[in-house]
């Protein structure tokens, strides 16, 4: 099965409702504009909780490396997503391993300007305003695809029940991230919205790629 991760956990009841159905990863929003937004104490009390084979991502946005590094430790993370304007530069100052890059494509320069991240994979989503993802907004899938050919890549942006058979059809990810698409409201999931999510992802029979694989255990920060 395509590898999936449920970002904008903000409680343990979804957190392990996640867990149950076979997520490979859940994330944890430490943005405070967004109203998935989580705080360190909270997170690191749901990730003693979870089991130890469940990669669990920070997710930040244009914050300091040094605050970054700190969180990830309290909280037992291990593996970091920047879903900001950060740099190939930025990003150089965490193993690569462990780095997640969100992007939005828009035209070729985007590409390009991806392409020149080196981290563990690039996370392509839909921005608006604001709001650096999470939007509810399909993402181009064209693109998208074009970056499968030259990052492992996660797909994000407006997955939901309707679209994720075609998004794995369409652009082949080595992994999904889903958000908006499996809530009752912002920041609370919809157990029986995941439930059937995750049904139609085992059943477009796609097989992983173990060479592509995502979300694996890491050594920590």
């Amino acid at each position: 099965m395509t590898q999936v991760k449920i970002c904008g956990i903000t409680n343990q009841e979804d957190a392990l409702c996640v867990a149950k159905l076979g997520a490979a990863a859940l994330g944890f929003i430490f943005y405070p504009p967004s109203p998935r937004s989580i705080v360190p104490d909270d997170v690191r009390k749901i990730v003693n909780a979870l089991p130890a084979e469940l990669v669990k991502v920070g997710v930040f946005v244009n914050e300091s490396a040094d605050e970054v590094k700190r969180i990830v430790e309290h909280c037992g993370l291990d593996m970091i997503q920047l879903h900001g304007d950060e740099t190939p530069a930025y990003c150089r100052q965490f193993p690569a391993a462990q780095i997640i890059k969100a992007v939005e494509l828009k035209n070729e320069a985007d590409l390009v300007n991806a392409s020149g991240y080196d981290v563990a994979a690039i996370l392509v989503d839909s921005r608006s305003a604001w709001l650096y993802g999470g939007t509810g907004k399909k993402a181009n899938w064209e693109l998208a695809c074009r970056m499968g050919s030259k990052k492992p890549l996660i797909l994000s942006g407006g997955l939901n029940e309707e679209n994720i058979a075609n998004a794995i059809k369409d652009v082949a990810p080595s992994a999904l991230d889903i958000n908006s698409g499996v809530e009752s409201k912002p920041g609370k999931k919809d157990s029986a919205k995941l439930a059937r999510i995750f049904d139609i992802i085992r059943q477009s029979n796609v097989e992983s790629n173990e060479t592509q694989l995502i979300f694996a255990r890491r050594e920590r920060l």
